[in-house]
């Protein structure tokens, strides 16, 4: 059984708060279920699964839907006929054991955070795929972050958005285009309850702007030790429109935008007030919140009768702001009608001027014809900003280096914390099965630490390959189903259908690639030379095989291009059987293609790509990356763990750096990847290539965990936030 952050049974005898933890079988699923602790324990979610395998996976993965359709007398004849209750016996202990351990990494190394949590504000939670209120990497890197730091026991709360529609669902139509889809998420299937107040009731935060106030109501989900608390406008006493405010992610205009970021950050931190929750750290996960220090500001003045000058300077110095955006264009900016409009009231209270506020947002404050932007106030009210790789770091100092115009580029104070992501959550069972096995016991709580890993040298290559090519028939048997089922759904004839449910072949090198369809991700990067793109996928000895995902923004016309291209390879006889596009991409679809393919491709135009997790994820279920030097791979890779696009460099035209870097793909591709993943030994067995996985489980999996990253943050910046050192030194 996995070591997954076990907790000691005497641990229980030392609280008090969980005596009146329910008793029978019904109700014990019904606790597991509703602390999303059980998305990152293989063997609760197996649980599940075997209650009703079909109806499991029509309902996406979620215990709430699953358990509402058994009465409690159905389940328990169901876990009666299928020996059940030891092991919801043995899950439930287990949670509560997790939730009652106090001996952490946080209580040794963070233990000033107990009496002064982390606030960790995000626009969006990718948790699971059950609980759609995320579209992508921000937002799965925000839920690997909280889950990290559940684990290490480091006090922290969460403030987020609930969307009861939440991002798209994708499907494209018989041309290949994108068409978007919203549903309304039932609340009820939703593991959260209504944050209440010491009264007893569910709390309710005001906002004031300009043109009346907006109501938002206070939602609390578990995750594991660490409390997540979604704000909701569809509260009566709101407009219509505002009701339907916080419905879609990423949705609307740029008043929609501001309004659901102004109920994010002042709404957050109103929340956090009427909790009795009183922060000492603010960590802003990019621009989308960072009208919180506004509000955190009113509150000093308010509270404690300071001058804006000295409050502004005191929340500064327990702020800690991380930007994730290496594109200029890609920084929310609001013009001062808007501005006005929504912070009004707000700087009223603050008693500065409308020119004094707008000044906060602009590079150059007396600059009239410059906009607000978020990034802009986020660095300029906290005293600890990093960026998320080492490479985007720089990128991020020469981006900003203006707003300190007397420093050097290298002085200015924005470090890094690589991303990470949460080890538990990505790995697959089969894969946890073979590390349980080799390696020492206890080691996925020692997950961020290079040690934990190396016994993988020790494997037996057979079995190590063993384990991916299992993996990569599960893999290979979701894209049929999937991709026959998009084929139904459109209409297509019998025969199209059939043809579906036997694309691929498990034999054949397997390349994946999906991440959101921005056009300077070129995910057509491999289709530069198409008669080469042919020769490879039919090569008679050696082929290759891909398989594509990923949503363009409803509003990204070029990026439904690049979808309807590479989707309608189908029709090619070429390419037809070697190349599909999965729809609606999601953390299911993710964790199906990250833990099986033999190959990750990832080919952004250098350095636009900040960090990158997905192919993080890879690295622990054995797959390699291929990757241009960018993002986390500008650091990770080592010439022996996975595979490099180019060399590092870039043209300053980008028709230029595209032709380098197609041309650097295919030679990669045909020099150094498919030679090496067709040499096999009389065992039939790739022995170079097994060693390259596991040159990179060993010297990436540790360095790559949101383990490492969470314990960067609090060693780097959530301690020096919380003890008010004014400091404005970067992350190094």
């Amino acid at each position: 059984m996995s070591q997954i952050e076990t907790a000691p049974t005497e641990a229980l005898q030392k609280t008090s708060h969980h005596e009146q933890w329910p008793q029978t079988i019904y109700d014990k699923c019904n606790a597991l279920a509703r602390n999303l602790w059980w998305t990152w324990h293989p063997e609760v979610i197996n649980l599940f699964r075997d209650l009703d395998p079909i109806r499991w996976r029509q309902l996406d993965h979620n215990p709430i839907a699953l358990l509402a359709e058994f009465t409690p007398e159905r389940l328990e004849m169901r876990a009666s006929e299928l020996v059940l209750y030891s092991r919801i016996n043995y899950a439930y202990r287990r949670l509560k054991e997790y939730m009652a351990n106090t001996q952490t990494w946080g209580r040794t190394h963070a233990g000033v955070l107990g009496s002064k949590p982390v606030a960790y504000f995000s626009a969006e939670f990718g948790i699971h795929e059950s609980v759609p209120i995320y579209s992508g990497g921000l937002g799965v890197l925000s839920g690997d972050h909280i889950k990290s730091a559940s684990g290490l026991g480091i006090p922290l709360v969460a403030i987020g958005l609930f969307y009861d529609q939440g991002y798209f669902k994708q499907h494209l139509d018989l041309d290949g285009y994108q068409r978007e889809e919203y549903l309304d998420t039932k609340v009820e299937n939703v593991p959260m309850e209504p944050a209440l107040a010491a009264n007893g009731r569910q709390i309710t935060v005001t906002i004031d702007t300009r043109t009346g106030q907006l109501l938002a109501k206070v939602w609390l989900m578990r995750v594991g030790r660490v409390n997540l608390y979604l704000l909701d406008c569809d509260v009566e006493g709101n407009s219509p429109e505002d009701r339907e405010l916080t419905s879609r992610l990423y949705g609307g205009d740029h008043r929609t935008r501001i309004r659901q970021e102004l109920v994010l950050g002042v709404g957050g931190v109103k929340a956090l007030a009427a909790l009795g929750i009183t922060p000492g750290v603010y960590h802003l996960n990019e621009g989308h919140s960072v009208f919180a220090t506004l509000e955190a500001i009113r509150e000093r003045m308010h509270n404690d009768g300071q001058s804006f000058d000295t409050a502004l300077r005191e929340v500064a110095q327990h702020t800690v702001f991380t930007t994730h955006t290496p594109v200029p264009a890609g920084h929310d900016r609001f013009d001062g009608g808007l501005i006005e409009e929504h912070l009004g009231p707000l700087r009223d209270q603050l008693r500065i001027s409308y020119e004094q506020l707008m000044g906060l947002g602009r590079v150059e404050p007396h600059n009239e014809s410059e906009s607000f932007c978020m990034t802009v106030l986020g660095l300029k009210l906290s005293r600890r900003a990093n960026a998320v790789s080492c490479l985007h770091g720089h990128v991020s100092r020469k981006m900003w280096a203006h707003l300190w115009p007397w420093r050097v580029e290298e002085e200015i104070p924005i470090g890094h914390i690589t991303n990470g992501v949460h080890v538990p959550s990505w790995l697959a069972w089969q894969m946890l099965q073979l590390y349980d096995r080799n390696f020492q016991v206890g080691w996925l709580v020692r997950m961020g630490e290079p040690d934990a890993w190396q016994n993988i040298h020790q494997v037996d290559p057979g079995e190590l390959w063993e384990v991916h090519y299992a993996l990569k028939n599960l893999l290979l048997a979701f894209v049929r189903r999937r991709v026959s089922r998009q084929c139904r759904r459109r209409g297509e004839s019998d025969a199209v259908v059939e043809a579906a449910r036997n694309l691929l072949d498990p034999n054949v090198l397997t390349i994946g690639f999906a991440r959101r369809f921005a056009t300077y991700k070129r995910a057509d990067l491999i289709m530069a030379d198409i008669d080469r793109m042919y020769r490879l996928l039919n090569d008679p000895d050696r082929p290759i095989q891909i398989i594509f995902a990923g949503k363009a923004h409803p509003a990204d016309e070029p990026g439904k291009q690049l979808i309807k291209k590479i989707a309608n390879c189908r029709h090619d006889d070429r390419c037809a059987s070697r190349v599909v596009f999965i729809e609606d991409y999601d953390i299911n679809v993710c964790r199906h293609m990250i833990q099986g393919v033999d190959v990750w491709m990832n080919n952004p135009r250098r350095p636009l790509e900040a960090s990158g997790t997905s192919g993080q994820k890879v690295v622990l279920n054995g797959g390699l990356n291929l990757s241009v030097l960018d993002g986390w791979w500008a650091e990770a890779y080592d010439g022996t763990n996975g595979f490099a696009i180019g060399n590092g460099k870039s043209h300053i035209s980008d028709q230029i750096s595209d032709q380098r870097d197609g041309q650097a793909l295919y030679d990669t591709l045909e020099n150094e990847v498919i030679p090496l993943f067709y040499e096999r030994d009389v065992d039939g067995l790739p022995r170079g290539w097994i060693q390259r996985m596991k040159n990179s489980i060993a010297s990436l999996a540790w360095r790559f965990s949101a383990h490492r990253m969470v314990m960067d943050y609090s060693k780097s910046a959530y301690l020096t936030a919380a003890g008010g050192v004014s400091c404005d030194m970067s992350i190094r």
